[in-house]
């Protein structure tokens, strides 16, 4: 039988030292696991509540849409447009029927397009080309009895298809 090398005997042996050493690490890195999944899981349990705009909101005086005019300023705070055609006040909600996407408003070709999937609606809102199921949805407006603003509410919706686009309160006249 061969005799160990000094090299051979120094590695089998451990110090107390270098085991106790070994067996911080180690509880250090079963702690750091562990923390870790508590913190996916508390990530899980309480996740981040993303800002909803209000449903009900003010977009000013009848006076203030022109007739003709698609009006833009809510689609980005509010995501509906203010619409002013054929006499009628109406709030267009700034939804593509196909998959969500939110269309863009083409004043040169006077119509709504979806970026995503190319579907396209007339400013009343009917889809004419693309792969939309149907026209885009219209939330009730109506006029504030004490200021005589224009307030729409998006928690109430209207669908053509239904009939429901000439409900009193899918639109407001205007002369």
């Amino acid at each position: 039988m061969a005799e160990k090398t000094t090299n051979e005997k120094s590695a089998e042996k451990v110090s107390r030292r270098g085991f106790l050493s070994w067996a911080v690490l180690a509880w250090i890195g079963f702690t750091a696991a562990i923390g870790g999944c508590v913190a996916a899981l508390n990530r899980f349990l309480f996740p981040n509540v993303l800002y909803e705009p209000p449903t009900t909101f003010r977009v000013g005086l009848a006076e203030d849409f022109s007739p003709g005019v698609v009006d833009e300023r809510f689609k980005e705070s509010n995501g509906v447009w203010i619409v002013n055609s054929n006499g009628r006040l109406y709030a267009l909600i700034a939804i593509c029927t196909h998959l969500g996407c939110p269309p863009n408003w083409l004043e040169a070709q006077n119509k709504f397009k979806c970026p995503c999937h190319g579907s396209g609606y007339y400013k009343d809102g009917i889809n004419f080309e693309g792969p939309t199921p149907r026209p885009l949805e219209r939330a009730r407006i109506f006029i504030d009895p004490d200021d005589g603003q224009l307030v729409v509410d998006k928690a109430q919706k209207y669908q053509w298809e239904l009939g429901q686009w000439e409900d009193p309160e899918s639109f407001v006249e205007v002369s």
